[in-house]
């Protein structure tokens, strides 16, 4: 099972950006705990962090030749911008869940539309930075049910 998680602009900075909003954890700790469930739950892990649209074009892209079978996504402000990402999945396929740190809900009006969430396997919204586990498990149980139907 080889799952790529996916992190969109200024998600770098997370753990000094805008702590209130999104918490102290840091990008890199986001990715050890996401590593440690890995290896318990049998799964490759891949992590792309960009702030450049093209690039995160160009992961999503990458899927289906990498034999990636889920995507896990936080898009940051291209989620509500994005039509290229949204495209992008449309066109390989490949089933993804997306993750936003706060309740983009209870935050500006612009936040509130997304155009990936329409294609999502999920939706993972004002977990923190726990939504990012969440999502891994869910990924798993996901694969796991469609290996044994398959």
């Amino acid at each position: 099972m080889h799952v790529l998680v996916i992190n969109g602009p200024n998600l770098n900075l997370l753990g000094t950006r805008e702590p209130e909003v999104y918490g102290s954890t840091t990008l890199a700790d986001v990715e050890q705990e996401l590593k440690a469930l890995a290896g318990d739950l049998g799964i490759q892990l891949t992590f792309v962090q960009s702030n450049h649209e093209g690039a995160i074009v160009d992961a999503v892209q990458a899927t289906r030749r990498d034999g990636v079978d889920h995507v896990i996504i936080n898009p940051g402000a291209y989620t509500h911008t994005s039509i290229a990402i949204r495209d992008a999945f449309a066109a390989v396929g490949t089933p993804f869940v997306e993750v936003h740190v706060s309740n983009v809900f209870a935050r500006e009006e612009f936040r509130h539309h997304s155009y990936l969430s329409p294609l999502a396997s999920a939706v993972l919204v004002g977990c923190g930075t726990l939504g990012y586990s969440l999502a891994l498990r869910l990924v798993h149980s996901r694969l796991i049910d469609a290996a044994g139907r398959g």
